[in-house]
C-alpha cells in the first residue's frame, strides 16, 4: 500500500505529464495519441489503420445503360400502376411466396421423401440438383454485381437473406424460368406446359411492380434460369446415380439399384 506521500507524488507527476503534452503542437500531440491507439504493426509500417471504403467505379457506358434501366423500370411500373388497381399487391406478394427458394426446396424434398416411385427417381434428384444450383448461382453473382434494389421497394419480403438486398439478377425470376423451361423441354407434360408459362411470366411481372428488380434484373434472371436448365439436361444424372443419392437423403435401400435388398 502506497503511502500519502508516495500518492502525492505520483499524481503531482501525472499532472506534469499532461502540461507538457499539452504545449507541444498539435500535430504531435494527435500524432502521440494515434501511436497509443494504434498496435505496434501500424507504427512499425508507418500506416494509419483507416477504414476507407472507396465506392467502385462503374464504367460510363454500363452507368449509361443502368440509368435507362431504372428510367424504363419507373416508366412501366407508373403506366401499369396508372391501369391495375393497387389491391393487386397481394397477389403479387402470393406469386413471391410462390417462386420462394425455402418452400421449394422443402417441398421438393418432402415430395422426394413421400412419393416413393423408380419412375421418378431421375426426375426428382436432377429436378432438385437444378434448384440448388440455381440458388449458389444467384448467390455468387448478387455478391459480385451488388446492384441496388429500386427506390421504391419495400422491406416486407418474405424470408430474406443477406444477399437478397442486392437486385441482379432476379432469384424469383431464374427459379421461375428454371422450373418452366425443366418440365417444359426435359418431359412431355402438355397440360402443365401452359400454365407453368403463364405462372412464370406472372412471376417475373411481379417482380418489376413489386418494386424489387429492375427489367434488366428479370431478363437476366430469366435467361439464367433456361441456361439451368439447359445445363441440368446436359448434365443429366443416371438412374443408377440417381438411386445412390436418393439412397442416402432417405437413408434407406431404393428399388431398382443393386444394393436393393
Amino acid at each position: 500500500m502506497r503511502t500519502y506521500e508516495e500518492q502525492i507524488k505520483s499524481e503531482t507527476a501525472y499532472e506534469k505529464k499532461n502540461c507538457l503534452l499539452l504545449l507541444q503542437p498539435q500535430a504531435w500531440r494527435e500524432n502521440r495519441i494515434w501511436c497509443c491507439t494504434h498496435s505496434k504493426t501500424d507504427i512499425i509500417m508507418g500506416k494509419k489503420s483507416e477504414a476507407v471504403v472507396e465506392k467502385r467505379q462503374i464504367p460510363q457506358v454500363l452507368r449509361g445503360v443502368l440509368q435507362l434501366d431504372a428510367l424504363l423500370t419507373d416508366k412501366f411500373c407508373g403506366l401499369v400502376e396508372k391501369i391495375v388497381p393497387s389491391k393487386w399487391r397481394a397477389q403479387y406478394k402470393a406469386l413471391e411466396i410462390s417462386c420462394h427458394g425455402i418452400p421449394w426446396i422443402a417441398g421438393w424434398l418432402a415430395f422426394i421423401w413421400l412419393w416413393n416411385s423408380p419412375s421418378l427417381y431421375q426426375m426428382q434428384v436432377n429436378f432438385f440438383i437444378g434448384l440448388l444450383l440455381d440458388v449458389l448461382v444467384v448467390a455468387v453473382v448478387k455478391a459480385i454485381t451488388r446492384r441496388r434494389r429500386p427506390k421504391g421497394n419495400r422491406s416486407d419480403m418474405f424470408a430474406s437473406m443477406s444477399v437478397d438486398k442486392f437486385s441482379f439478377p432476379s432469384g424469383h425470376a431464374t427459379r421461375a424460368c428454371y422450373i418452366a423451361h425443366f418440365f417444359s423441354s426435359a418431359f412431355v407434360i402438355s397440360p402443365l406446359r401452359l400454365p407453368l408459362i403463364l405462372w412464370s411470366s406472372a412471376v417475373c411481372v411481379s417482380r418489376i411492380l413489386l418494386h424489387r428488380h429492375h427489367i434488366l434484373d428479370v431478363v437476366a434472371g430469366a435467361a439464367i434460369g433456361v441456361l439451368e436448365s439447359i445445363f441440368i439436361s446436359y448434365m443429366w444424372i443416371s438412374e443408377e446415380w440417381s438411386l445412390q443419392l436418393l439412397s442416402m437423403i432417405t437413408d434407406e435401400k431404393l428399388e431398382g439399384g443393386e444394393y436393393h435388398v
